[in-house]
């Protein structure tokens, strides 16, 4: 949540020449509705089923470079389908990092509460052993240049599939 999933996957698509895809942009552009609609509506729970059938339709795809939503790693289903049908990169920052770029975003249902932080806290608590377990590479946001993380990231993906060849 907040650590730059889309823009970073954006610009690997151009560099690589493939396919992006955002699960979230796609869930919205299929129902017609924002993801805080749907979570009023179906709750985090309907929501979650819809992202979960996203990823299994997205990661059948081959050469894709795939966004995913910050709550999907928590579904074992989702975990699953990442490490088997991909290389999967895991954009680390602190909370108080995921907090400056999140704050003043209501397009993120799970925190509007009281205490918006205190939730990140839970969430990021909650979500990074998950990542972790998954990740082929942990890249640290932190301060570095969205242009020269995508470059690091450029090199990894090309040796990694030299090598896998």
């Amino acid at each position: 949540m907040g650590s730059g999933k889309t823009t970073v996957g954006k610009l690997l698509s151009k560099q690589l020449r493939r396919p992006f895809y955002d699960t979230d942009h796609e869930i919205v552009r299929r129902t017609g509705v924002t993801i805080p609609m749907i979570f009023e509506v179906e709750g985090e729970a309907g929501f979650r089923k819809r992202e979960e059938q996203m990823i299994a339709e997205l990661t059948r795809l081959d050469g894709v470079i795939l966004a995913t939503g910050g709550g999907a790693i928590i579904s074992p289903a989702n975990r699953e389908q990442l490490k088997q049908h991909g290389t999967v990169v895991y954009l680390r920052g602190t909370v108080d990092e995921l907090w400056q770029r999140t704050r003043h975003d209501r397009n993120r249902p799970l925190l509007q509460t009281q205490d918006p932080k205190a939730r990140l806290r839970e969430l990021y608590a909650q979500r990074d052993p998950l990542y972790r377990e998954i990740a082929d590479v942990i890249v640290d946001t932190g301060r570095q240049n969205v242009n020269v993380l995508v470059q690091q990231l450029v090199q990894y993906l090309t040796a990694k599939s030299v090598s896998a060849k």
